[in-house]
């Protein structure tokens, strides 16, 4: 009867170390990241809600001269301000600025608000092919939880200091930390706001479609020692590659 039990137990010890290893091994496969066997090319695989990451209207992609379309497009009607106090978050893929402030983006009849913006290094959008060393997303959502993404171009040049606000104050590991002072958003923003628009997708898993992208044209600077901050902090390229553009057009204010 000892033996009886000895061994019973054995066996529930290997069955819990088994459900263990397999609750690992699946946490690793949901596990996305920008480089690896978990990378972009396997995104689809890594989860069944990743599904979008292989389907037809993807982003970031190449905005070449070949699917512009100049049109007549509404100027953009931003109301963006001071975010007071904002969450920096440093989640292992980006630096995040969470935004209390309820900032509208008024586009196509309907109204957005600001949630977040972030950064990616290089650019995760180019422009005839090329790349630039910093892009910013400001991501948007309607009442009806539509996504509606700006996207701010950085080159190399002048110093912007509220670029400093939010890369001196990331953590330098995954976690989270309140500022305690303002970014003005108004600031990381060009002053001509011509630009791109097309139907994209999130650049991250789960990569869902039916994005309203809109990419400003004129970029913005940043200097060569916050750009090289920034991407110490991510450890690693941050970008998602180009998606093939497919049937869509991008159409190209004037």
């Amino acid at each position: 009867m000892k033996k009886f039990i000895l061994s019973i137990l054995s066996l529930s010890i290997v069955s819990i170390a088994g459900e263990h290893a397999i609750l690992q091994k699946n946490a690793e496969v949901h596990h996305w990241s920008y480089e690896g066997e978990n990378g972009p090319e396997n995104w689809a695989k890594l989860n069944p809600e990743y599904f979008w990451c292989n389907l037809k209207n993807q982003s970031p992609v190449d905005i070449s001269d070949n699917y512009k379309v100049h049109a007549k497009l509404e100027k953009l009607h931003i109301n963006y301000n001071k975010a007071v106090n904002p969450e920096i978050v440093n989640n292992g893929h980006t630096i995040q600025v969470n935004v209390l402030e309820d900032f509208k983006l008024n586009i196509k009849g309907k109204e957005y608000h600001l949630k977040q913006f972030h950064f990616h290094a290089p650019s995760e959008h180019t422009v005839n092919g090329k790349y630039y060393p910093l892009e910013m997303h400001l991501v948007h959502k309607d009442k009806d939880g539509n996504i509606a993404v700006i996207g701010v171009f950085f080159k190399e040049g002048k110093a912007n200091p509220e670029l400093d606000k939010v890369f001196k104050n990331a953590l330098k590991e995954e976690g989270s930390k309140v500022f305690d002072g303002s970014i003005n958003i108004n600031a990381l923003l060009p002053p001509v706001k011509n630009y791109y628009t097309y139907s994209g997708s999130l650049t991250t898993p789960p990569c869902t479609e039916g994005v309203l992208w809109i990419v400003l044209k004129q970029p913005i600077t940043a200097s060569k020692q916050q750009i090289e901050l920034f991407k110490s902090i991510m450890k690693h390229n941050n970008n998602r590659p180009t998606q093939p553009i497919n049937s869509r057009y991008i159409l190209e204010s004037n």
